[in-house]
């Protein structure tokens, strides 16, 4: 039988009931692209995370309810910021640690795009509506799977997933914060009508890691562009599994 990829997913914590979840969609797209969803709890110990990524082929930093720590990329918190858990913002960046020492694949999905972008030593905008000029919608609300709004895309690797000679499509979007400094080994492929960063690509040849700003677990089965961001995250931890077998055999 074969085995398959296993994809490290983290979690969330609920500061009321304290209890770490996560939404059901991430683990199923990832399962229906014939991956394994591995959920990793949000210990902040780097044994844990160390001992859970060994076995790991790929990353997922899912979305999330709660806001990047504005002090991470060094500035005071704004009135408007969200929610901040640190147990989350501190798994998150021991887990692209482990990613990045592996050399795994990353899929960043909104909140988790920014939490890369700011441990590459990127910042964010920490509330669109009263810091951008003319903002468009970026929380669509209810129905979340509607691709709401347009993004215009460079040619690179997620434009390698829309139809030939096409540089625009349209997305869902469900934040407030965005990405205002890209961060190192980093560049920004995709942008929404008022400049905010929709996609961001590891510049590194030999690196998988790709985030994208809206959400591709709530449309893959209805929309090719999120289908296909999936086919590429899981045929990348499908490359990674083999690698690490026969690099096992060899030994």
């Amino acid at each position: 039988m074969t085995v398959r990829p296993r994809v490290g997913i983290t979690m969330r914590l609920e500061l009321e009931t304290d209890r770490f979840y996560l939404g059901r969609d991430y683990s199923e797209a990832v399962e229906a692209m014939g991956c394994t969803p591995v959920h990793i709890a949000l210990i902040p110990n780097e044994d844990y995370i160390s001992a859970v990524a060994a076995d790991l082929d790929g990353i997922l930093l899912p979305g999330s309810d709660s806001d990047v720590d504005p002090n991470l990329f060094g500035e005071a918190p704004h009135p408007k910021l969200g929610r901040v858990v640190p147990e989350k913002d501190v798994v998150d960046r021991l887990v692209l640690d482990a990613a990045e020492a592996r050399n795994l694949p990353v899929l960043a999905i909104c909140f988790g795009m920014q939490a890369l972008n700011v441990h590459r030593g990127g910042s964010l905008i920490q509330d669109i509506g009263s810091e951008v000029k003319e903002p468009i919608k970026h929380e669509q609300g209810i129905p979340r799977g509607r691709n709401s709004h347009s993004i215009r895309v460079e040619k690179g690797l997620l434009s390698g997933f829309l139809p030939e000679k096409t540089l625009e499509c349209r997305v869902n979007s469900h934040h407030h914060q965005a990405l205002r400094n890209i961060g190192a080994n980093l560049k920004a492929t995709a942008w929404a009508p008022d400049g905010i960063v929709e996609c961001i690509e590891d510049t590194r040849p030999e690196r998988h890691v790709l985030g994208v700003q809206w959400h591709p677990e709530l449309s893959w089965k209805s929309d090719d562009l999120s289908a296909a961001i999936f086919r590429w995250f899981a045929d990348r931890c499908r490359e990674t599994q083999r690698a690490k077998a026969s690099s096992a055999h060899q030994a």
